[in-house]
């Protein structure tokens, strides 16, 4: 009956609950990165432990209460998932600190391609020639905001692809884990192995000014929202309708860094922006071609 609810929705035009969902969940993650952007002044590991920490407190207990495996069936690859996205996170959160909120973002979107390209090599899945096309243009798209905005040095450049790199590692280890494993064993793994290693470099730290402590709390609540809303988004709509979607993060981002940040684009350096987005919307595109092929 919800499925065909759904349908139904989408036959009408109308936003359906999937599509509700994973834009609540794009604006909760525009919200967490603004607070990070807000925390610069605090150790980037640092920030990285109260971000996990703050979902980590809500997620553990729920999985002892509903006896969710906490060691899950693949540990190795698990573990793994979490280091990666460990670097991708922290790369992310140092650039944050370096660049507009709207750049790093955008530049950072083009890590499913890093995904896509790695597949193609490594597990020999198919890549259309639109895909192709797409990859260049959305890095047509990294060169012209890197070219026009002069506030991206190269060493931030560096850190946001090394990011999107990773994140497209995630992608592939996901691919495989998340038919495997239950989505919050997942999640647990990654926010303790944060928590953890983070832990290493805690002699670095501060306790944050009374200023500092509304982001720092509230990282971790929009962050764990925004995951618990994409999740349930990709559990109600298929793929292909909700991708889309998720590109709405940039503009919350965009608007969010314009009000607290003062952050505004030349039209070159937004076109730059445009670029990376459609290139990702058109690899969406081919990748739907090739499936109905």
């Amino acid at each position: 009956m919800a499925n065909v609810f759904s349908i139904d929705l989408l036959d009408s035009h109308m936003i359906t609950k999937g599509v509700c969902f994973m834009l609540i969940a794009t604006l909760s993650f525009a919200v967490m990165n603004t607070m990070v952007k807000d925390l610069s002044n605090l150790p980037s590991m640092q920030v990285v432990f109260f971000r996990t920490l703050g979902s980590t407190v809500f997620i553990l207990p729920y999985m002892l209460k509903n006896k969710i495996s906490i060691r899950g069936n693949n540990p190795k690859l698990l573990i793994l998932r979490a280091i990666v996205g460990l670097i991708s996170l922290v790369t992310f959160f140092m650039v944050l600190k370096r660049i507009p909120l709207g750049s790093a973002i955008s530049i950072r979107y083009i890590g499913p391609i890093f995904g896509v390209i790695m597949a193609y090599f490594l597990l020999k899945e198919k890549v259309n020639f639109w895909q192709w096309i797409s990859f260049v243009v959305a890095f047509a798209g990294v060169i012209v905001l890197k070219g026009f905005d002069i506030r991206i040095d190269y060493f931030s450049l560096i850190l946001v692809l090394t990011s999107a790199f990773f994140v497209g590692i995630v992608y592939i280890l996901l691919s495989y884990l998340g038919k495997r494993e239950h989505y919050l064993t997942i999640i647990n793994y990654f926010m303790l192995t944060c928590i953890f290693v983070s832990l290493f470099f805690c002699s670095n730290w501060r306790i944050p000014y009374p200023d500092e402590w509304t982001s720092v709390i509230g990282m971790g609540i929009f962050g764990l929202i925004g995951q618990v809303f994409m999740t349930r988004a990709f559990q109600l709509e298929q793929t292909s309708l909700l991708a889309p979607f998720k590109y709405m993060e940039l503009v919350y981002a965009l608007i969010l860094g314009f009000f607290f940040f003062g952050e505004t684009y030349t039209l070159f350096a937004f076109s730059g922006i445009i670029l990376i987005i459609t290139g990702m919307l058109l690899n969406i595109w081919a990748k739907q071609m090739n499936v109905k092929v």
